[in-house]
């Protein structure tokens, strides 16, 4: 009774009840404490829940002793383990004959269906569709037709999750202006919030004492209250239903279908079904989304009579299909018109959606496709003289590819953009905020592309895509064409570089490109001191030109100091908006939609204007001139047209707040607020939202606007500024085209003589040497403060490591490679490609750079596999890193076992094959048959042995399975037990 009373006191960890005879407490695992004890019921419910095989605190495994019936046999009779074994096998089949079934109808029957249901459609015959019952069950190139028709079946399903996806976007982020004042909900939700607003903008018109002004803004309020009206009876006059539908009851019903039940991999025979409605959706998208515009374009096109352009164009499906939805669009802008005339406001909601569709499908293939490929081809005739080439040799080029053309075109255009876009975020972390308000900030959380092309008019993004064009072209144009004419004048035996593809050299250009794109160019790029380096340059270089210019204020900003004189310093200090007098410089700032971008302007002479300067992939460039002083323009798109709104004070400021908590306007849901007010008053309020305007993120950097000292001849120094700035790329360009290759060709020479090899390997071998010399320089740049005895025994330690470094650096990168693609080449490639009447030649260059590259997938396969000794020591080296390396424990853990590992499966075999085998007097055919397959023999005798042991495991595993399944009663949960020290 004592023992039951200490015991009693020890109470469970999740159901904290005490243990009894029924329900003993256990104590599974390292835990001590109130947490040490638990019921065996309760552990295994939260196992269940968990999913998981261990403690989550001490991280201990839970182990459970099995308990079998009392007349379990030692060994099962031979009878269990056949019927078992039959059991087994006969489920394997069925699940065999289901995923093979589930495979055939996703992988054959969908895509088949597809190619030839599109096929038939654009066969342009009604005979095709006749037959298209019968060509389905045809077996002529089923191959091939499986494949194109999973292309097929990739784009519509692609279609579709775009489709919702952009339904999702104008569901939370709101669809523009003129398609949500449609929507009568929407404009009764937000009519109270809007006359706020409206109210006291009317307000601060009145105090302005624009007259003008103010009745154009009651004319406004007097067409929304009888708009409102009218919306409000439509919205009572609804269906109930329509009223209560609530999607979250469609969302519940479709929890429970998962992607097993939806694909056929739980068992069950629905999927049938759903490959039923996959091809129904299929071939609905197809005739809707690709059929009908390809037809009408094909139509647009023969009426106008460019079709010969368009089949010189090489690309004639594409080019019809987007002319078809270029019509569509066009078309739906006349009908939300016609709509819009006869008050058909549902027809004309469906209408607009249908326009929003189409429209932001013809700016993404804009933005993503027509962009960068121009971007390509423009960098490729720029730099024709680089490499000898002319426009005659990318012509025939075309012609004879056409989609490997436009493709590569594609590539080296989006490489392009991404890097101009990544050096104006590395500028974002150097200059003020504020300087680069006319570009988008990509980093900024709330920038959504896809909101601006809902949003923002047709009219804004073609102006936009040419001043992007602008830019992009003349950055091409001053750091690629300029600099290439003057090395071609000032160093004429220099161009053009050399890039053939092949060559008679012993060196292969495959060996080559393998060892390029596995080590060279991963173990450049993948150095964080280059951005390091580029954004100290770039600093350096900006405050020198700021001293230079007395732009400091500007580039820089000033320090809190300064900051609280500036303030004090009012006529000398330029502010976000700052609202003037007729005739004084007046700014104009305007934010589109949630993208947190702000734009400046500054007027001379009386005149106003506004700058929008917004980015194209990062950094767009656009000029835009306001002639009309009264009237503020603010773009908003309508299918008919941009409208023009309201009418402003002349002195007031034109703000458009986005999410930040600028004021809202009932002008649309831009967020258009017109402010105006007296003089200091429309200058306050306009410098604060000018503030909030210019809150751009930046990485590592300060964010919201900083105001700055304008100095005097401000126009000529920012002037000086360009001229500079300019001058510097260009002659970074030239450096950076004529250093790299100059060093490398001198070192490549050293090695291959006479002979000229691709450029990109005596350009990444200068990249090498430039690299070394910089990091040199660095380095002695921070030791040199130290004094010559820190200096000498920072030598003495990094010489230690570089012969460290070097010798494992010629066992794990020299020799281990060679013997890996040695051995490779005998157990693969020689067997292969070599009659046994012909002796092989090898080359150890190309064995070793195919061993870095077959040594690179086994490292990267060992790191994703299971715990095993190569893992762990590789771990561990990882974490080591270069500096404290562990000599002795690489050499005795890795190197050796890894290079002795090798070195046997070499030596054995050839040992055999040459000793052993000529000791039984066998002739020289015989001897040189073993000698050839002896290597791919053990190969294969592995794999056997491998397999069979495999199949031991999951014999045992069966057998355990049998056993559990006929005599197990139960389980027990096994206490934790201390090992003794």
């Amino acid at each position: 009774m004592a023992d039951w009373d200490v015991h009693s006191e020890h109470i469970c960890r999740v159901c904290r009840s005490e243990g009894g005879p029924d329900k003993p407490l256990f104590h599974p695992c390292v835990c001590t404490g109130s947490i040490k004890f638990i019921h065996q019921e309760c552990l295994v419910q939260w196992l269940k829940y968990s999913r998981k095989e261990f403690c989550e605190l001490c991280n201990h495994r839970f182990s459970f002793t099995p308990i079998y019936s009392p007349d379990m046999p030692k060994r099962l009779p031979f009878q269990d383990i056949i019927t078992g074994l039959l059991k087994s096998i006969g489920r394997a089949v069925r699940y065999w004959f289901h995923y093979t079934l589930v495979a055939f109808a996703w992988l054959g029957v969908v895509p088949l269906m597809a190619c030839r249901i599109y096929r038939s459609l654009f066969t342009g015959s009604v005979s095709s569709l006749l037959t298209l019952p019968l060509d389905m069950l045809s077996t002529e190139n089923i191959a091939t037709d499986c494949l194109q028709g999973c292309f097929v079946v990739t784009c519509t399903l692609c279609a579709f999750i775009s489709l919702v996806w952009l339904r999702e976007q104008i569901l939370h982020g709101g669809g523009p202006d003129w398609l949500d004042n449609e929507n009568p909900a929407n404009h009764q939700q937000r009519g109270n919030a809007a006359a706020n607003q409206g109210a006291a903008a009317a307000g601060a018109n009145q105090n302005g004492g624009n007259g003008q002004g103010a009745a154009n803004q009651n004319g406004a309020e007097e067409d929304g209250e009888e708009d409102g009206e009218e919306d409000e009876n439509e919205v009572n006059n609804q269906p109930q239903d329509e009223v209560n539908w609530n999607p979250i009851e469609w969302d519940r019903a479709a929890e429970e279908l998962t992607w097993e039940r939806l694909l056929g991999l739980d068992g069950s025979l629905v999927f049938l079904e759903h490959v039923f409605w996959v091809v129904s959706l299929n071939t609905l998208f197809i005739l809707v989304f690709a059929f009908c515009p390809y037809h009408i374009g094909h139509f647009t096109i023969m009426g106008i009579k460019v079709n010969e352009l368009v089949q010189a164009s090489q690309f004639e499906g594409l080019v019809t299909t987007l002319t078809g939805y270029t019509v569509i669009a066009l078309s739906l802008v006349v009908l939300h018109t016609l709509a819009a005339l006869v008050k058909f406001n549902k027809s004309k909601r469906i209408i607009g959606l249908c326009y929003l569709v189409v429209k932001v499908a013809l700016l993404v293939v804009v933005e993503i496709g027509i962009f960068p490929l121009i971007c390509g081809w423009w960098l490729d005739i720029c730099s024709l003289a680089m490499f000898d080439a002319t426009l005659k040799d990318r012509e025939k080029s075309f012609s004879n590819a056409p989609g490997t053309s436009m493709f590569i075109h594609w590539l080296v255009g989006m490489v392009y953009v991404f890097y101009f876009a990544s050096f104006i975020l590395l500028l974002r972390e150097v200059l003020r905020p504020g300087v680069l308000w006319f570009l988008r900030n990509l980093n900024d959380p709330e920038f959504n592309p896809i909101q601006e092309m809902i949003h923002l008019p047709v009219l804004r993004h073609m102006r936009r895509f040419l001043a992007s064009m602008v830019i992009f072209g003349t950055t091409v144009l001053l750091m690629l064409w300029l600099p290439v004419q003057l090395i071609k004048k000032m160093i004429p035996g220099f161009l053009p570089y050399h890039i053939m593809l092949s060559s008679d050299a012993p060196v292969s250009e495959l060996s080559l490109e393998l060892l390029l794109l596995q080590v060279v160019l991963p173990a450049l790029l993948e150095q964080g001191h280059t951005r390091t380096w580029l954004k100290g340059l770039v600093r350096g270089w900006t405050v020198g030109v700021a001293w230079l210019l007395d732009l400091k204020s500007y580039l820089l900003g000033d320090s809190p100091e300064d900051t609280d004189g500036a303030e004090r310093v009012a006529p000398n200090i330029i502010l976000p908006a700052q609202p003037g007098q007729q005739g004084a410089a007046q700014v104009v700032q305007e934010e589109l939609g949630n993208q947190g971008a702000a734009q400046e302007a500054e007027h001379q002479g009386g005149a106003e204007e506004a700058v929008d300067l917004l980015g194209h992939q990062g950094a767009a460039l656009q000029a835009v001139n306001l002639l009309d002083q009264q009237e503020a323009a603010q773009d908003v798109e309508a299918p008919v047209g941009a409208v023009q709104h309201g009418a402003g004070h002349q002195g007031a400021a034109h703000g458009a707040a986005g999410h930040q908590g600028a004021a809202h306007g009932a002008a649309g849901h831009q967020g258009a607020a017109h402010v105006a007010a007296g003089h200091q008053g429309a200058a306050q309020a306009v410098g604060n939202l000018g503030a909030i305007h210019q809150a751009l993120l930046h990485q590592g950097g300060p964010s919201g606007y900083q105001p700055f000292h304008k100095p005097s001849f401000f126009f000529i120094r920012m002037m000086l500024l360009f001229v500079l700035m300019w001058s510097t790329l260009f002659l970074a360009s030239l450096v950076t085209l004529i250093l790299p290759v100059f060093f490398g060709r001198m070192l490549m020479s050293l090695w291959m003589g006479s002979v000229r090899i691709h450029e990109l390997y005596t350009a990444a071998c200068g990249l090498y040497v430039c690299w070394v010399v910089l990091r040199l320089g660095a380095v002695l740049y921070q030791w040199i403060p130290q004094g010559w005895a820190a200096i000498m025994t920072k030598v003495k330690e990094w010489t230690l490591l570089a012969l460290k470094s070097l010798m494992i650096a010629f066992l794990l990168i020299g020799v281990a490679p060679l013997l890996l693609g040695l051995l490779f080449e005998l157990v693969v490639v020689a067997p292969l490609r070599v009659p046994l009447n012909q002796t092989p030649v090898f080359f150890p260059w190309q064995d070793w750079a195919l061993g870095v590259l077959h040594a690179k997938i086994i490292c990267a396969v060992t790191m994703m596999g299971p715990q095993w000794w190569l893992k762990n020591v590789m771990e561990r080296v990882y974490n080591d890193g270069l500096r404290n390396m562990n000599l002795t424990f690489i050499l005795t853990n890795l190197c050796i076992p890894v290079i002795g590992c090798l070195s046997m499966s070499l030596a054995a075999p050839y040992v055999v094959a040459k000793s052993i085998v000529p000791m039984f007097g066998v002739d020289f055919e015989t001897e040189n048959l073993v000698y050839r397959r002896i290597y791919p023999s053990l190969l294969t005798l592995l794999t056997f042995v491998g397999f069979c042991t495999m199949q031991v495991k999951q014999f045992r595993k069966l057998y355990e399975h049998i056993k559990n399944d006929k005599y197990l009663v139960g389980q027990r949960l096994v206490n934790y037990t201390r090992p003794e020290s």
